[in-house]
């Protein structure tokens, strides 16, 4: 029976996620001895993987502009080498202005010294009159002094030796210095960074040259038996890293250029110095910004007696932000990182952790590269669900999710955003119907409680009440409804025929997600012009109750989750059929083809209809035709009772 239901879910194109749990058990202590191993190599092997990094991530950067010039039959040694140059001349000129900037402004500190100072005091007189600045001096001078009587204490007690009251002795130690010793430690930390510069252009300038060779050792590395996934992860990788860097370098400058701008006209010195910076620090994702904010607040502090220019800069700079954030950086790249805001932020506390600000620098960018391993292969599959801002749920799970937590609210929120491109047939086809499937699937595994499935019947109520408002909004206007799923043509052959002057009840088959089911259909058909009623299954046991919802009505629909109801569903047309002869009478049962059981044929159980999906549905309960009589075959004769009896004896 399992096999069964598994087979009916991916016949209605819902997929099977099922894991053996003791596999992904033993898959994640795995992975995470792998993650940790990771973490202590990328550590321990700092001084040689921040290089090997820098130089991928330039690689990444210069490879589209090595090929626009190879295409235009430059050879690859010139493009190679223009590229490098012309990235790196760019590099050498950007740290110069800076370091001349920085100069220059540390040597005008001392000058706005005396405004800092003047600020410090206006703000303890100022705190000094509320008497929170005197407090907190008398609890610090209360401490000293406790701190003072415990130590006086602890000298005069007995037991302690008198040598421990005695003044130390001041010793001065003196050492012979190494002329040579002190050389090195003055050159070397200035040629460090200078040789991870040089070591970082010549690993880029092989690359670049060797690049089609190390794509064919990776992909015979890892991606031979698969050169199609291989060959996308790798166009992934370079089309995703280098737009962001391209971009974001974009983005960056112009948001740098205005804001050195207005630095110059509000007054604040070396406003080239901080525009630059700004340009760098935003390269650092959230924490970039607000450094790049800081700095220049400052010194408008230091620099004017007022306040009124430290405000024009926290103005200056909240302006730039909103407008970059909000309008340049959608309308250049958008999202294309494919990573999410969480995600981001995880992954610079952790770049940062492992190698300090470069790694901070960096973090976006190897994350995207991370993000893209998991993406295309499937055993690091679990990178992409952790740090991607791709769904990980399909549209029918995460309502299913939704309705079972008992939040309608924020299924609602998702079914408008859906529907926003979409309408409202589509939704239920799509989304409501195998939601409320896989409800039904696991009601028939055992796995939800009576109380559960009444919540989960009650939120998807709730759903299609909270519907309403966008499905007058369809009613309302001239707009083509959802055709028949089967196939049909472009000129509207099979488009849903129009529900005008026509009167539908829908009913629940066995339970109360079928209840729900109806619900659905129901307010389908009213999008399309008819008359709608819908009641519970429950009416179909009481039959008191069915007159009542059946006047004026020409076409009943019975809605059946559970496939295995050929049974329920013939002894409903039946009794619907004795109450009224003249009604046509319809079954919805989505799971019918997705069992072993054969398709159920109207004549087999008495209905005008049969169908399996919600479009096809709405368009046989909108045809107008004929109901087929119900034929009750008579009763067999019954023996007399006498016979029966001396038969007995």
């Amino acid at each position: 029976m399992q096999n069964t239901k598994a087979g009916s879910l991916e016949s209605l194109g819902i997929p099977n996620r099922a894991p053996d749990p003791a596999t992904n058990t033993r898959f994640t202590g795995r992975t995470i001895l792998i993650l940790i191993g990771v973490a202590v190599i990328l550590k321990v092997g700092q001084e040689i993987l921040v290089p090997l990094a820098l130089a991928l991530l330039l690689t990444f950067a210069l490879a589209p502009i090595v090929s626009f010039l190879r295409k235009r039959s430059v050879p690859k040694i010139v493009a190679v080498i223009f590229a490098v140059v012309s990235a790196f001349s760019a590099i050498a000129l950007f740290s110069f202005i800076v370091a001349t900037q920085v100069t220059n402004l540390a040597s005008n500190i001392p000058t706005y010294q005396r405004n800092i100072v003047e600020k410090v005091q206006a703000l303890r007189d100022a705190g000094s009159g509320s008497g929170v600045i005197e407090h907190l001096s008398r609890v610090a001078e209360r401490v000293g002094s406790e701190l003072q009587i415990n130590a006086t204490a602890e000298r005069e007690r007995p037991d302690v030796p008198p040598s421990v009251d005695r003044d130390p002795m001041p010793v001065e130690i003196i050492t012979r210095t190494n002329p040579i010793r002190t050389l090195g430690n003055l050159i070397l930390p200035l040629i460090s960074p200078f040789a991870t510069a040089g070591l970082v252009v010549v690993l880029v300038v092989f690359m670049l040259l060797e690049r089609e060779d190390l794509r064919d050792r990776f992909i015979r590395l890892v991606g031979l038996g698969d050169l199609h996934r291989t060959t996308a992860a790798l166009q992934d990788a370079g089309r995703r890293v280098g737009k962001y860097l391209l971009m974001q370098l974009v983005v960056n400058t112009l948001y740098a250029i205005p804001i050195t701008l207005g630095l110059w006209i509000l007054g604040i010195p070396n406003a080239i110095l901080w525009g630059l910076l700004t340009l760098v620090f935003r390269f650092v994702p959230y924490i970039g910004p607000v450094v790049g904010m800081v700095l220049p607040l400052f010194l408008a502090l230091a620099i004017a007696p007022g306040w009124s220019l430290v405000l024009w800069v926290a103005a200056l700079f909240a302006t730039i932000e909103l407008i970059s954030n909000n309008v340049i950086e959608p309308w250049l790249y958008g999202s294309h990182t494919g990573l999410s805001p969480l995600a981001i932020i995880i992954s610079a506390i952790f770049w940062s952790w492992l190698w300090g600000p470069l790694g901070l620098m960096l973090s976006t960018p190897l994350t995207v590269c991370l993000v893209v391993l998991g993406r295309h292969v499937p055993q690091f599959a679990f990178l992409d669900v952790l740090l991607g801002n791709e769904a990980v749920l399909e549209p029918h799970e995460k309502l299913y999710q939704r309705l079972l937590a008992g939040d309608p609210s924020e299924a609602t929120d998702n079914a408008e955003e859906y529907l926003e491109d979409e309408y409202l047939a589509d939704y239920y086809e799509k989304v409501g119907l195998p939601a409320l499937l896989l409800a039904e699937l696991d009601r028939q595994r055992g796995v939800m409680t009576d109380r559960q499935l009444h919540m989960f019947s009650a939120n998807c109520r709730a759903l299609v009440d909270n519907l309403s408002d966008i499905a007058e909004e369809e009613e309302n206007e001239e707009s083509p409804s959802l055709a028949a799923s089967d196939g049909s043509d472009a000129d509207g052959s099979g488009a849903i025929p129009s529900g005008k002057g026509r009167s539908v009840l829908c009913l629940g088959g066995r339970g109360e997600m079928d209840d729900a089911a109806a619900a659905m259909l129901g307010q389908v058909l009213e999008v399309e012009g008819a008359s709608v009623r819908t009641g519970s299954h429950g009416d179909l046991i009481a039959r008191a109750t069915m007159p009542p919802r059946m006047e004026g009505v020409d076409t009943v629909v019975v809605a059946f989750l559970n496939g295995n109801s050929k049974a329920h569903a013939r002894l409903s047309v039946r009794r619907i059929k004795r109450l009224r002869a003249d009604l046509r009478v319809g079954i919805m049962i989505p799971l019918a083809n997705g069992l072993d059981n054969p398709r159920i044929e109207p004549a087999e159980i008495g209905a005008d209809f049969v169908c399996e999906t919600l479009s096809r549905t709405i368009e046989q309960a909108l045809t107008a035709a004929p109901p087929v009589l119900l034929q009750i075959p008579p009763r067999k004769a019954s023996r007399p009772r006498a016979r029966l009896v001396k038969a007995a004896v």
